[in-house]
């Protein structure tokens, strides 16, 4: 792919944006950024951008800038339909993602990892495996740094381990996963998917470059996986959910259901799908060239992540639990659902479309009380505050003080908002790490 005097514009700055525009700077290309932030809310990271060569255009979109381009680089967090974009299409300007960018440039295997949850436990892991099997490996992508950065460095690696978005799949083109691994389809975005199948088809894409000796990792237990792995090409092996087992391989397996079990006997982490996610990075690390004791090795090792139902710690016999990577129904429910013990549960945020009301069965279950925060706590008391006791908050100190006193010994507290951060944080590790302050305070207040 030549780039030398091509004249590219990068639309969406951030961690990724930069990346790209650095890489196509190093390239030769003449590089416009285009972002709608104003300039004083660009983040301090950003301004390493103003480089010789790049120009920067903030504030609204100029059609023309797009009409002008060689090439569009859209960075994940900018949808691919604004009419800008359309725009350039129906005049024939190709326009790509960040990752398909870098997939021109890399000639190391992918392994590449997409589903509605668990993404960045099961890359994670995936990747600790591989590492523990004696193989040099980069992990990054839609967690730490982007591909394009790995594609732009000088030190390379023998695979490449990513964690991928339906928003990055979308803009691929002949990015190909030499293994690829779909974790399950629940609804989620729907802030910016007209539906469900449109989401799903998203997530599908993972697969659309995979050749017949290529390895598509599945969850067979997930029916809208199932659906559409019927056309998948390449070899299928599939990973399922069993109450009574654990997790079993079925199909095309590259591993027994009782090797399987001896494997995951040592992994530690809580809860159904964390069974699932470590199945997955197993199938995925084996076929990508990776030991059964090198996957051993990682399973008994790995400890979890951050903000993932992260124990933090007991308070006069009240255990304290930071889930705010939960930024959607599904997982909470699968929070929910790992705890047989009452649970006061903290949501709320900036919603995506979420239906709360999916979540009445399971909060009657396994809930005493809600504790709802932010921008969604009314539509969360409006779906849900039939069900048990609900009580508004608006800082996550007062809700944490809120759910320690409705708590009694023996039960959880449960921060798994069921949204986005972005109305009171800038992220969901901001969140955590406010939610680990709050009960730090209530510690100390006792």
């Amino acid at each position: 792919m030549k780039l030398k005097n091509k004249n590219i514009l990068v639309v969406g700055l951030a961690v990724t944006g930069v990346a790209t525009a650095r890489f196509l700077i190093n390239r030769g290309a003449s590089v416009t950024v285009a972002d709608q932030k104003k300039e004083q809310e660009i983040d301090s990271e950003e301004p390493l951008i103003r480089e010789p060569g790049i120009r920067m255009e903030l504030g609204p979109h100029r059609i023309e800038t797009f009409e002008r381009a060689d090439l569009i680089v859209v960075s994940p967090g900018v949808p691919h339909t604004i009419s800008p974009i359309r725009r350039a299409k129906e005049q024939g300007i190709p326009v790509i993602g960040e990752i398909e960018l870098a997939s021109r440039f890399i000639t190391e295997p992918i392994v590449a990892v997409t589903g509605t949850n668990g993404k960045t436990t099961t890359t994670t892991l995936l990747g600790k495996m591989l590492e523990d099997s004696g193989l040099k490996v980069f992990v990054g992508g839609n967690i730490g740094k982007p591909l394009i950065a790995y594609a732009d460095g000088e030190e390379k690696a023998e695979i490449v381990v990513i964690e991928v978005s339906s928003f990055q799949l979308d803009t691929i083109d002949t990015f190909r996963a030499n293994v690829a691994v779909l974790l399950n389809i629940t609804e989620d975005h729907m802030d910016r998917y007209p539906d469900l199948d449109a989401y799903t088809k998203s997530k599908a894409r993972i697969f659309k470059n995979q050749q017949y000796n290529d390895t598509a990792v599945l969850n067979g237990s997930d029916p809208v996986v199932r659906f559409l792995s019927r056309d998948i090409l390449s070899r299928k092996v599939f990973f399922s959910s069993k109450e009574e087992k654990g997790v079993a391989i079925s199909d095309e397996s590259i591993i027994s259901q009782e090797n399987m079990s001896r494997l995951l006997a040592d992994f530690k982490l809580p809860g159904k799908h964390n069974m699932e996610n470590a199945a997955a990075a197993s199938l995925a690390a084996l076929a990508a060239g990776g030991t059964f004791e090198g996957v051993r090795t990682a399973l008994r090792k790995f400890k979890g992540l951050s903000h993932r139902l992260e124990y933090i710690e007991t308070l006069n016999g009240v255990d304290f639990f930071d889930d705010s990577k939960a930024t959607n129904v599904d997982s909470v429910a699968k929070a929910l659902e790992t705890f047989e013990r009452p649970i006061v549960l903290i949501m709320g945020g900036r919603n995506k479309g979420s239906k709360f009301h999916t979540l009445r069965d399971l909060i009657d279950r396994h809930t005493k009380e809600l504790i709802v925060i932010g921008e969604a706590k009314e539509n969360i008391k409006a779906e849900l505050g039939d069900i048990k006791p609900v009580e508004t908050a608006t800082t996550m100190e007062e809700a944490v003080f809120k759910a320690y006193n409705a708590a009694k010994p023996g039960d959880i507290v449960l921060l798994s908002p069921a949204c986005a951060s972005f109305d009171m944080y800038n992220s969901y590790a901001q969140r955590g790490e406010d939610f680990c302050r709050a009960v730090a305070k209530q510690r100390i207040d006792d």
